[in-house]
Formats: C-alpha cells, structure tokens, sequence
C-alpha cells in the first residue's frame, strides 16, 4: 500500500509542474543564438516581426516567411531559396521563456528529429 502512495504522490506532484512560457514577448524583436556545428559554434542575429524573420549569419542574410500556428509555435519558409534543401519549411517550437531568453526546439516540417538552442532577446 506504502509503494502505491508513493506512485500517486510522485505522478500528483509531478503532474502539476509546468514550464513558464509567455512567449508572446518573443514574437517580435531582435534576437541571438548560438549553435553548435561540428567544434565550431555560429552566432545568429535575427529580426523577426508577426511575418517575416530575417537571419544575419557568418555576413550572409537571410529572410524567410513565418506562419504562426499558436502563440509558440510557427512555420519558417525561406523567401528564395537556393537549392532543395532550403525549399523545407522549418518549424519551430518554444518550450520555456525566462526573462529575456527562450529555449526552442527546430526540425524540418515532417521530420522527427529535432535540434535544440537559447535565444537572447537584444531589441
């Protein structure tokens, strides 16, 4: 009986754990990440309205359409894309907010696997 109460005491407590996300106050702005490729780490810039992002990244420049499917999620597609691999959309999910940082995960529309990062608000 002990062991069923400790079960039900951990899944009661653990079910009414949720992660902060306002992410209303990511929609818009400027933004840095940094990701990993390899041993090299790439720094982005990004400007980001309600319909179009555009990316700043190793002094190239990049703008892509954004269709929000809900307040923290949205569909990147790339303006002109310039081979089959930038034809994919890409869609992003915000998973926490926390002051002026959110962590997101991104993966290529369909696919399962998915790549994580933190952005920074700067704007």
């Amino acid at each position: 009986m002990r062991f069923f109460i400790i079960i039900f005491s951990c899944l009661f407590l653990s079910s009414c754990y949720e992660t902060d996300r306002d992410c209303s106050d990511f929609k818009t702005g400027t933004f840095e990440f940094e990701a990993l490729s390899g041993t090299e780490v790439f720094k982005t810039t990004i400007i980001r309205n309600d319909s179009l992002e555009i990316d700043f990244y190793q002094g190239k420049t990049d703008s892509s359409t954004i269709r929000w499917i809900n307040d923290c999620e949205y569909v990147l597609k790339k303006i002109n894309p310039k081979n089959q691999a930038e034809k994919k959309a890409i869609l992003i999910k915000i998973l926490t907010t926390n002051k002026n940082k959110y962590t997101f995960e991104f993966s290529e529309v369909g696919k399962i696997k998915t790549s994580k990062a933190t952005a920074k608000k700067i704007e």
